[in-house]
């Protein structure tokens, strides 16, 4: 190849190799072969309105997610369930990212679904729908390229405790709890959050903590494995700072190096060894001879 056709060549495998990642990230979990058609969902879940998804992304590259109906202890309306669709699109769309807070208003983090939304919705069809709706965006969110934790204040109780299992830490503040409540509702998990619990404790501590339905207090869930730190205040805005600080230490560094190493990661926990392997590959590509790579190198940098 001649040299002056390198670059450009470089150029196109490169995006190309993003936009399949990007597509990978964003393939829903179900379509009309399970019966599921997401705009008809959604304009179901537009009859419950109430409270509101925040979304505010941060200069240096760490974006802050707010659960905010604190009347209801941010429980989720069927408005709250479409703006987190479209708050988790605006961030696989933001390319400048790298970390993710999610918390809820009013110093308390999520009760699950909003009661009146749920007793509209208390049939089969409207059920499945909701929870497929709901899966699906958590997966994704799951799925971004940017290092997530949760923020736990307050209650995090039912589908609230679910949404935490979805970022990739949970710092809680002092008197919070923890707890997946489902069986006093007659009900499981149904937004994902009993395989992710899953993956994160074990299945025989999964199953103790959902048929027992734990009390997680900070203690508890340190013990478990569930939280990373306990925070020093349940202030919220000093609550908030030390969060950002904690997730700092991780998000430090050029943003493509912080996005490419949550997504080997990503693909490592969701895919079976050969294809996570093969994803591997592509994301080392895309950073391998990079500006970042190339300034490391000319720095020759010594790790002790």
């Amino acid at each position: 190849i001649f040299p002056e056709m390198a670059l450009p060549l470089r150029k196109n495998l490169l995006q190309s190799t993003k936009e399949r990642i990007q597509q990978q990230r964003r393939l829903s979990l179900y379509s009309g072969a399970h019966g599921y058609d997401e705009e008809l969902v959604k304009k179901r879940l537009q009859q419950f309105p109430g409270g509101s998804i925040n979304l505010s992304k941060e200069d240096n590259g760490i974006a802050i997610l707010t659960l905010n109906n604190p009347k209801l202890m941010n429980a989720f309306t069927g408005t709250m369930m479409i703006e987190l669709q479209e708050r988790v699109t605006e961030l696989e769309n933001w390319k400048d990212g790298k970390g993710l807070i999610v918390y809820g208003a009013g110093n308390t983090f999520c009760s699950g679904s909003d009661l009146n939304t749920a007793k509209e919705i208390a049939n089969a069809e409207d059920g499945m729908n909701m929870c497929m709706f709901m899966q699906d965006t958590l997966t994704r969110l799951t799925r971004l390229p940017l290092i997530s934790v949760a923020l736990i204040q307050g209650k995090a109780f039912g589908g609230g405790a679910e949404f935490t299992t979805a970022c990739d830490f949970r710092l809680m503040t002092p008197e919070s709890e923890i707890r997946f409540v489902h069986k006093h509702m007659g009900l499981a998990p149904g937004w994902g959050g009993g395989a992710r619990l899953v993956r994160i404790l074990g299945s025989k501590v999964a199953l103790q903590v959902l048929s027992g339905s734990v009390h997680m207090d900070p203690e508890k869930a340190l013990h478990l494995g569930f939280s990373e730190q306990t925070l020093s205040s349940s202030d919220e805005a000093r609550a908030l700072e030390e969060t950002q600080a904690w997730l700092s230490q991780y998000t430090e560094g050029p943003t493509s190096v912080i996005r490419a190493l949550k997504s080997v990661v990503v693909a490592g926990r969701d895919h079976p060894l050969d294809a996570a392997l093969r994803t591997e590959k592509d994301i080392f590509g895309t950073v391998w001879g990079g500006p970042d790579n190339l300034q490391a190198l000319a720095r020759r940098p010594k790790h002790k």
